[in-house]
């Protein structure tokens, strides 16, 4: 398929999941607007869940040399999908067309954001004049827009964390004065922008702004964050103001969102892609959802659109049962050009309970073994691979575990064995067990050893009270596979900081220049 007819596909709103099988660090640096990054080192994790249908035009593509998307395109055939094709020529045949690349990730979901504050004309408040108010003790709440592990790692003093599908929920219990100027805040810029939006947009009376680039304007402009917060709206209770269905709810019909019932569901399913999500709290979610439907705070999946729902022109059903929640999050997953629908509460029929499990592609089966018998068995002379992310590795790890990357099995690890006695097995893990299995056979093919994966991964191996290691070694690949934000983590360049605000500045005039979004901006009704 030529870039030419994806791009034409985007702007005629026909189905298709355009998926860049590249590491995301290489993904970062340059991509089509509305590709998905599915590295093909972890393509299998949740595949039935991102690309529900069989039958969906899958378009894949590579550098250019089109091994890897070769690779892909087999296995995706292999796992039942019909209608895959490879991108003519690559990211090098999409440059040669002269389209345009996006850079970072959530590129569309950026780019929204951008464009919301263009049209709308969104308030904000700048870090300086926002500390002269914390200063001054001034009548404000701040609020903080990201996911709670964000917010735990550095804030803005006094800052309460309200991820961004709460924020219309719960802005009235905490700035009951409408003369309380509520700031809305995020790392950089996106959730800034649509927090802030969002509350304007549902008609919250008090005066609204969002903190012009986020964190990072706050560090650029020399101003020390909170580390280690816990302030969460969570500890304030539930006090619901009868009004915020009907506000968030007009709001979402100007945008084209339908009501739809819980059992209407499998009949769309039946003819078209369709995503099922809850947009609550994940504590929620836990408790009781509608069967079928996994779980993504609704801030969260109005910002990674990509990462969730990759077939675009699919429809996107959310569900929350306060209904606010919902409202809201389709409102903007509409504007963004998604088919967008919210459940009715009273119509849901089967409910489960208890985490999501993904649907992955199908494993060969592999020999497992468990938490007591790993840690018999590791000795100085075993080998136990870690198939975590760099980053997930970095943060924690079985004691004795490596990194290695999966699509560097083959190119990574017969040259370490050489160094071992020949008869030792190979241990491997990964978070939750799932991409170890996976890729137990690859590793008995590069080695030829017994190849032993850990049941439950390092989530078991922490679960039954062991300890985990932080920290980068040892690894036997290079920490290629994950972008690095310059937004997260509390070490980042000035310089990249800086870039990639600018480059968020830029993302208007190239959306304008790309032609493919289909996005639309509502601002506030008239009075």
């Amino acid at each position: 398929m030529t870039p030419t007819e994806v791009h034409l596909a985007w702007k005629a709103r026909l189905e298709i999941a355009v998926v860049d099988v590249r590491e995301e660090s290489v993904f970062a640096l340059g991509h089509p607007l509305f590709a998905s990054c599915l590295p093909l080192g972890r393509i299998e994790l949740g595949l039935h869940d991102l690309i529900p249908r069989r039958d969906s035009l899958v378009v894949v593509y590579d550098d250019g040399d089109g091994l890897a998307a070769a690779t892909a395109i087999e296995r995706l055939r292999e796992w039942g999908y019909t209608n895959v094709r490879e991108l003519d020529g690559g990211m090098a045949g999409w440059v040669a067309t002269g389209l345009e690349l996006f850079e970072d990730v959530n590129s569309p979901s950026k780019a929204f954001g951008e464009l919301v504050e263009h049209f709308a004309g969104t308030p904000y408040i700048e870090a300086p004049d926002l500390q002269a108010l914390i200063k001054s003790r001034a009548d404000i709440a701040i609020l903080d827009a990201r996911r709670f592990d964000e917010y735990a790692t550095m804030s803005i003093p006094g800052s309460i964390s309200v991820p961004g599908a709460e924020l219309v929920l719960r802005a009235k219990l905490i700035a009951p004065d409408p003369a309380t100027t509520i700031v809305v805040n995020c790392a950089g810029r996106t959730r800034s922008i649509i927090g802030a939006q969002s509350l304007i947009n549902a008609g919250v009376p008090n005066p609204i702004k969002a903190l012009r680039n986020g964190t990072i304007g706050w560090t650029l402009e020399g101003q020390e964050l909170e580390r280690g917060q816990t302030r969460s709206y969570e500890s304030l209770g539930q006090s619901l103001d009868p009004g915020t269905v009907a506000q968030s709810r007009r709001f979402a019909y100007r945008a084209g969102v339908r009501r739809i019932g819980y059992p209407d569901l499998e009949q769309i399913a039946a003819v078209r892609t369709l995503y099922r999500f809850d947009v609550r709290s994940q504590a929620e979610f836990v408790t009781r959802h509608p069967a079928g439907f996994q779980h993504v705070a609704g801030g969260q999946l109005v910002q990674e659109t990509d990462m969730y729902a990759p077939v675009r022109g699919a429809a996107i059903a959310v569900f929350d049962d306060l209904e606010t929640r919902a409202w809201m999050t389709a409102g903007w997953l509409a504007q963004m050009g998604w088919d967008a629908l919210v459940v009715d509460p009273e119509s849901v029929t089967d409910w489960g309970d208890g985490d999501f499990r993904p649907a992955d592609a199908a494993a060969p089966a592999c020999d497992e073994i468990g938490v007591p018998q790993l840690e018999r068995l590791l000795n100085g002379n075993s080998l136990l691979l870690d198939f975590a992310t760099s980053s997930q590795f970095r943060k924690g790890h079985i004691p004795g575990a490596t990194f290695i990357m999966r699509s560097r099995i083959a190119l990574d690890l017969p040259g370490h064995l050489a160094l071992m006695p020949c008869d030792s097995p190979v241990f491997i893990t990964s978070p939750d067990g799932r991409l170890a299995k996976i890729a137990a056979a690859e590793v008995y093919q590069a080695t030829g050893r017994q190849v032993f994966a850990l049941h439950g991964g390092t989530s078991a191996w922490q679960a039954s009270g062991r300890s985990l290691e932080s920290g980068d070694e040892p690894a036997l690949s290079p920490p290629h596979d994950v972008y690095r934000r310059p937004y997260e983590g509390l070490d980042n360049p000035r310089q990249k900081m800086q870039a990639y605000l600018d480059w968020e500045y830029g993302l208007v005039a190239q959306l304008e220049r790309d032609g493919s979004h289909g996005f639309f901006v509502i601002g506030r009704p008239q009075a």
